[in-house]
């Protein structure tokens, strides 16, 4: 398991065109990717989950990734929340 706290670095936060961006950046990998948000877990590749986060730019976040790809999907998901 890879677990990485990241802070995000979009202008706008993560609005809906980048969440959907974010869901399509964990859709590539087959590992089980998690992001947490003070007391909310949600599931990466799932577009409603990640809506009710409503994470805003600065804000810090647990990434945390299971399976056979988990180091590059966490890698893949901290370079899109940074902005890169």
């Amino acid at each position: 398991m890879e677990v990485k706290n990241i802070r995000v670095n979009l202008e706008n936060g993560l609005e809906a065109r980048p969440v959907a961006l974010l869901v399509q950046e964990a859709s590539k990998y087959e590992s089980r990717i998690y992001i947490q948000s003070r007391d909310r877990r949600v599931n990466a590749k799932s577009i409603m989950g990640m809506m009710t986060l409503a994470l805003d730019n600065g804000e810090t976040l647990e990434v945390t990734a299971e399976g056979i790809d988990e180091t590059a999907a966490v890698r893949g998901i901290e370079k899109f929340l940074s902005g890169k």
